[in-house]
């Protein structure tokens, strides 16, 4: 009877799915945003409200998941009638679609304290697969997330009338991201 016991525990401790470690995003010291060329210039924006549930780890990378959550509205760029133009219609339409979201499908490790995440981002309406490569530093308690990926931003449907080519605003869009997180 007792050995029975110890079996059924042993089973159903096996079966208990394995759970990635929570990080808590720091952020006075991270950085959300992208670049684009515009008029044959770099242009360059944060978003200054964003909130990320990230639960990695390294060693358990099949457990492991982030979602993010962007507030459209909060991009800025330093130059508010820009702004503007790229928070209406012909840009993010963000009255209509005020977030921008990123989750993962799957962690994986290149090399090193290299990885990828892979996921869906849903801008403006619109799920597309994204693919984000990142660096990741990890000292006890604390983690420093650094990458970029590019998506075409037409995907999304930003951009018409006069933006809706590449004359203007190029197609492709950077990514931007540079994360501080800690365990509680």
């Amino acid at each position: 009877m007792k050995r029975s016991a110890l079996t059924i525990a042993a089973i159903l401790l096996a079966a208990t799915p394995a759970h990635a470690a929570h990080w808590t995003v720091d952020s006075a010291h991270s950085k959300l945003g992208f670049t684009v060329m515009w008029a044959k210039q770099p242009f360059s924006a944060t978003f200054k409200k964003w909130t990320a549930i990230i639960d990695l780890d390294p060693a358990n990378l099949s457990a492991s998941k982030a979602d993010v959550m962007i507030d459209i509205a909060s991009m800025a760029s330093g130059d508010p009638e820009t702004d503007a133009s790229i928070m209406g219609g012909i840009g993010f339409a963000s009255d209509k679609f005020p977030t921008a979201r990123f989750v993962t499908t799957r962690f994986t490790r290149r090399s090193g304290n290299a990885y990828v995440a892979q996921g869906n981002l849903t801008l403006k309406g619109v799920t597309r697969p994204m693919t984000l490569p990142f660096t990741l530093t990890i000292d006890g308690k604390k983690a420093h997330m650094a990458g970029s990926a590019v998506v075409m931003r037409n995907q999304f449907n930003v951009g018409s009338g006069e933006w809706s080519g590449q004359k203007i605003v190029a197609r492709n869009v950077k990514v931007n991201i540079d994360i501080a997180a800690k365990q509680p």
